[in-house]
């Protein structure tokens, strides 16, 4: 890992720009103390993987049954209420 500070690094910004891309790790401190790093846009990480948490996930009985407290804050009283959509 590479780290330069401020100064440093706004003089020598186009090379350390290639470095970056060329998957070098380049950190830019101020005052001894890391601030940020330079990274590729679209760097590739590792693939998401899918289904990790398939059948340990349990909704209860009711989670997307209409809650009326909170259609009452959206909407307001019974007389604006929001219409009732068919299921």
């Amino acid at each position: 890992m590479k780290i330069l500070n401020i100064h440093q690094a706004k003089t020598h910004l186009s090379k350390l720009i290639e470095q970056a891309v060329g998957g070098e790790s380049i950190v830019v401190a101020k005052a001894g103390k890391p601030m940020v790093q330079l990274v590729p846009v679209g760097q590739p990480g590792e693939p998401r993987q899918l289904g990790l948490l398939s059948g340990q996930v349990k909704e209860a009985p009711d989670c997307w049954a209409d809650d009326e407290q909170v259609i009452e804050w959206f909407y307001g009283a019974e007389e604006h209420a929001a219409p009732k959509v068919a299921e």
